[in-house]
């Protein structure tokens, strides 16, 4: 059954000097609050391994950041934002970060009402090399009722489209920090162990990790794997709905590997996912293997899957069907797409543990840390706004164990 859910009970006031607008200057030197049974206390995210058992598997999102916002001008003088969201053609991210002359995007236009159509100049700044060299062009091929439409971008000199965004675009900074790109944001609004481009949001919980932290959890025997779940723009978006069960999840594409699964299956202790993106592919794996068992191949996740019935199926059944898909298509991955939503009531089959930051008042994310906490979210973030915590992207952190409503 859906749960009948009032976004409005999941609200606390957060006034903007507690939104951390900068990163400290050492990743690692973040407060850490610690959840476990009902009960709060904190330490320093560099002691994040002396919390943890030894026979941990822990999860973490190798997805990258991609600079894409890019500003073009029209001859008129207008300045246009075009925020690349989705690939539409090539669709793969592996394809269309590798295209050399054109590609399609589903983008956000900012400033959209001054745009008629006409192709767009990259906004180079006086930079002669950009402009004669790469020549980067934007196209409008069809605008959607909303600020979307998709946009063709065109470019010379030969480069693959992954470099044109390194060279053109900015990092794109979560709005809610009220102020634009900078320097520090190259470096700092990506993980140490980013990976696969593909990302328009860091998973901000691995912000926290450096080379010291992830040897000394290498040095206590806890096995760290990764996944990767591309992060859309749709992960700032509130729940404008008084209902929950009228909100429409964003659809995020992830991956996982055979080697990842059977991870999974072999004994392990508490299983520890860094961040709320490695959660939602986590959980989502179960209803991936679900479709395999009984329609024979995996599929997208729908965003009520969860809640619409019980399933009779172990998590190691559910698992096993993905790899056995692979054995009969000659597969050594599943690459779907998942818009599940994690509200209280649902049932978490795979994940023990989350490290994650503190979220905004009536998210999703919200809602995702209080299902996992059996409804308890207040007392985590009571005691973060009464000792000091900085919140969102750049903010602290949290260690928080499941416990069941």
């Amino acid at each position: 059954m859906i749960p009948d859910l009032r976004i409005e009970d999941y609200d606390y006031s957060l006034s903007d000097d507690r939104i951390a607008k900068y990163p400290l200057p050492e990743r690692d030197s973040s407060k850490l609050l610690l959840y476990s049974d009902g009960k709060c206390s904190e330490s320093t995210f560099r002691n994040l391994p002396s919390f943890l058992p030894s026979d941990s598997l822990m999860v973490f999102n190798d997805t990258k950041v991609v600079p894409a916002r890019l500003f073009f001008r029209r001859t008129t003088g207008a300045l246009i934002e075009l925020f690349c969201l989705k690939p539409i053609a090539p669709a793969e991210y592996s394809l269309v970060f590798s295209s050399k002359a054109c590609c399609l995007w589903k983008c956000v236009i900012g400033n959209a009402r001054k745009w008629k159509g006409d192709i767009l100049a990259f906004e180079d700044g006086g930079n002669e090399e950009l402009r004669t060299t790469i020549n980067l062009r934007a196209r409008l091929v069809s605008r959607d009722e909303g600020p979307t439409g998709n946009v063709e971008f065109s470019w010379d000199g030969g480069i693959p489209f992954s470099r044109v965004l390194e060279l053109c675009g900015q990092v794109p900074i979560p709005p809610y920090l009220n102020r634009e790109t900078e320097a520090i944001d190259v470096e700092r609004y990506q993980t140490l162990y980013a990976h696969t481009d593909g990302s328009v949001a860091a998973p901000t919980a691995g912000l926290h990790f450096t080379d010291r932290v992830l040897k000394e959890l290498s040095d206590k025997g806890i096995d760290c794997r990764t996944v990767c779940l591309h992060v859309g723009a749709g992960t700032f978006l509130p729940v404008k709905s008084s209902k929950v069960s009228e909100h429409t999840m964003h659809k995020e594409p992830f991956v996982v590997t055979r080697d990842f699964i059977e991870d999974l299956r072999r004994p392990h202790g508490q299983l520890v996912a860094v961040g709320t993106t490695s959660v939602r592919t986590l959980e989502s794996l179960y209803y991936v293997g679900v479709h395999c068992i009984e329609e024979g191949e995996p599929a997208d996740v729908d965003q009520w899957a969860p809640y619409e019935r019980d399933y009779p199926y172990t998590t190691d059944e559910a698992l096993d069907a993905i790899t056995a898909w692979m054995d009969r298509n000659g597969r050594d991955s599943v690459s779907v797409e998942t818009r599940i939503i994690i509200v209280p009531g649902f049932r978490f089959r795979i994940v023990d543990k989350i490290v994650t930051n503190f979220h905004q008042p009536q998210s999703t994310l919200l809602l995702l840390v209080s299902a996992f906490v059996g409804g308890d979210w207040k007392t985590i973030y009571d005691y973060a706004l009464g000792h000091g915590f900085r919140f969102l992207s750049y903010g602290d952190s949290s260690l928080l164990s499941r416990r069941n409503a």
